[in-house]
């Protein structure tokens, strides 16, 4: 299966990375230069706001995007109509946009946080280098997932389970055999 932008790649059950283990990655760009993307399953113990401290809106969760580039902030959105130079990265969901906007939008309560998932860091790759990984098998491309915004702790699970047939078998997997 070919990787384009929009994919969720979901890390084989026995990743061992750790900056990967059983990770949901929504990929924001593809191209022939790399790849970008944001993984959504890594809430923080942070805060926007504990990062930057004049954000409007409190107690908004920050997840770990990948670990390349801590010191960014990234965010994906529904809004992709309503703020300027927004993205758009698959049905409803856009990547970035004007910041100052969404701060102003988050300011006056025109938006709902929920539709909004905001990344410290992110997750990239060089040309080819994801079609060297889909050969060793190390991730599994979901198409069709569309809630990408869920907040499930358990998202790579759900994932795998909506996938049906061996997926849902694999969601099942324990991180270690060994232990089973």
């Amino acid at each position: 299966m070919e990787v384009t932008t929009g994919d969720i790649l979901l890390a084989e059950p026995f990743m061992k990375d750790e900056n990967f283990k059983r990770t949901v990655i929504l990929l924001c760009e593809h191209n022939d230069k790399g790849s970008f993307g944001l993984v959504l399953n890594r809430k923080v113990d942070l805060k926007v706001n504990d990062v930057l401290p004049d954000f409007p809106t409190p107690n908004i969760e920050l997840y770990a995007g990948g670990p390349v580039g801590l010191d960014t902030l990234h965010f994906i959105h529904t809004y992709g109509d309503l703020i300027e130079g927004s993205i758009p990265v698959r049905e409803d969901v856009y990547w970035s946009g004007n910041f100052e906007q969404v701060k102003m939008l988050f300011e006056t309560e025109s938006i709902d946080p929920n539709r909004f998932r905001f990344f410290i860091g992110y997750s990239g790759w060089g040309p080819d280098q994801i079609a060297s990984e889909m050969e060793t098998k190390s991730w599994i491309i979901s198409k069709n997932f569309n809630d990408v915004l869920l907040k499930d702790e358990r998202l790579w699970n759900s994932i795998l389970e909506y996938m049906g047939g061996d997926y849902k078998f694999v969601s099942n997997f324990p991180e270690d055999p060994q232990l089973n």
